[in-house]
């Protein structure tokens, strides 16, 4: 490793195969090349994410906080760049790295396809082959901790936005995940839903210990989540740091046509 890189993500000195446990996921200006020839870069600074760590990846619509997620996700192959996710190239390893990895979708009526609630939940589980009537018992237990229980035979489609939203939650908490995902999970919720999904993030990270990464054009809440906060436009990650510093950089916020609204005492998620 080069010492520069080193010194950038703080593990000079450190033996190389220690650096590997440290780090859940790391890009490192990627270059991605669309079907319709549109070629989407993501550079300036590298996106680092550490065991436990809870990342909120900030900026404008277009800025290219999907596309970052869609390469960790494995949907996406980059033509240059590095994307590693647990130590792999995802969109070469997908499969060994589904049973570790947890996905919300910006859309999330892409990702519910059961019948209800219940087998919607339980696609996950089944697809691993678990026992029925294990599925059955974390799928409830799930469900029960979101507060969605009384959901578990309904359609899901018929159900309202934030329903929804904690539906495809539920599916990719299920099997309690190293690495969560979640690409603008705040989008089209009422102020109520938005605390819920931050409250129950933020129990799930303190619970299980997993990583989260969430892109958000929002920020509200994210200082009631975010340990690290990236801020991206254009393609480049300009900045990263703690809440505390980035969100009072109002230069660098309405540079990239974000609001600051954090007014930390307007929210207070347990």
């Amino acid at each position: 490793m080069e010492k520069s890189r080193a010194k950038e993500i703080g593990t000079e000195g450190i033996d190389p195969e220690e650096i590997q446990v440290r780090e859940i996921a790391r890009v490192d200006c990627l270059t991605h090349l669309y079907p319709d020839q549109t070629r989407v870069e993501i550079c300036g600074l590298s996106f680092v994410l550490r065991p436990g760590e809870k990342a909120v990846i900030v900026g404008p619509n277009g800025s290219g906080k999907t596309t970052l997620l869609w390469h960790l996700i494995g949907l996406l192959t980059p033509v240059q760049g590095e994307v590693r996710v647990f130590g792999l190239n995802p969109a070469q390893n997908l499969r060994r790295l589904v049973r570790r990895l947890g996905v919300v979708l910006q859309n999330v009526d892409e990702q519910i396809i059961g019948p209800t609630v219940r087998d919607d939940v339980a696609i996950a589980l089944r697809s691993l082959g678990w026992p029925r009537s294990e599925v059955e018992k974390r799928v409830l237990a799930v469900l029960q901790s979101m507060g969605i229980a009384h959901l578990a035979d309904r359609i899901p489609h018929y159900l309202s936005g934030g329903e929804r939203k904690k539906v495809a939650l539920a599916g990719a908490l299920v099997t309690e995940p190293e690495l969560l995902i979640l690409d603008e999970p705040y989008a089209g919720l009422d102020p109520a839903a938005r605390v819920e999904i931050t409250q129950i993030l933020s129990e799930y990270n303190r619970m299980h210990g997993s990583a989260i990464v969430m892109a958000t054009h929002e920020l509200e809440l994210v200082p009631q989540l975010a340990d690290t906060i990236y801020v991206m436009s254009e393609g480049r990650i300009l900045a990263r740091g703690r809440p505390e510093d980035i969100l009072q950089q109002d230069g660098l916020l309405q540079s990239i046509q974000l609001r600051n609204e954090w007014i930390p005492r307007r929210v207070t998620v347990h």
